[in-house]
């Protein structure tokens, strides 16, 4: 039963460091020219968009998880 709960925290610890690699490695170089100077505010739009869309899909996968665990639980 504990178990389950140290799994889950360490599938959440794993999506945070994959998930800020990922945006270090990846988003954080793209860069946006060609739009006078509206190009940092696109190319930050851009990025803070893919962040906050990021964000959103880990709280949707932590709580099927979440779901699937206490459903596990409550059928034992």
């Amino acid at each position: 039963m504990k178990a389950q709960i140290f799994v889950y925290v360490f599938i959440m610890w794993l999506m945070i460091i994959a998930g800020g690699g990922l945006l270090i490695a990846v988003i954080a170089p793209i860069s946006i020219n060609g739009f006078g100077k509206y190009s940092g505010f696109l190319d930050s739009g851009i990025k803070a968009a893919v962040a906050i869309f990021l964000v959103a899909l880990w709280v949707f996968i932590m709580s099927k998880i979440k779901n699937w665990i206490f459903n596990k639980q409550i059928q034992n």
